[in-house]
């Protein structure tokens, strides 16, 4: 079981990964808080404060086609954001 799914590249979290060290991912639903440090920790060799954590609940979706209305409904995913210690960093785009 992976813990870690995959980062959250957005410009919101650019910002943040700039301003104040943060860094978000995408986790699996079961993991605590104490399971996805360690596993950032080994991932990538950082030292890491703190984390939080937020569950994004998935959304009704509704789009029009030829044969009539589709309903859909966007997957329900968890969310962590860590604060690294001071110094140190994490480079998504050094495998491009």
């Amino acid at each position: 079981m992976s813990i870690i799914k995959k980062p959250v590249i957005t410009e919101k979290m650019t910002d943040a990964s700039e301003k104040y060290n943060r860094f978000a991912f995408v986790v699996d639903r079961k993991a605590n808080k104490i399971e996805i440090k360690k596993a950032v920790e080994e991932m990538y060799d950082v030292a890491v404060d703190s984390v939080r954590t937020m569950v994004c609940i998935g959304k009704k979706r509704v789009r029009g086609s030829k044969s009539g209305m589709i309903v859909g409904k966007t997957a329900t995913y968890k969310k962590a954001i860590v604060t690294l210690a001071e110094g140190d960093s994490i480079d998504f785009y050094s495998n491009i």
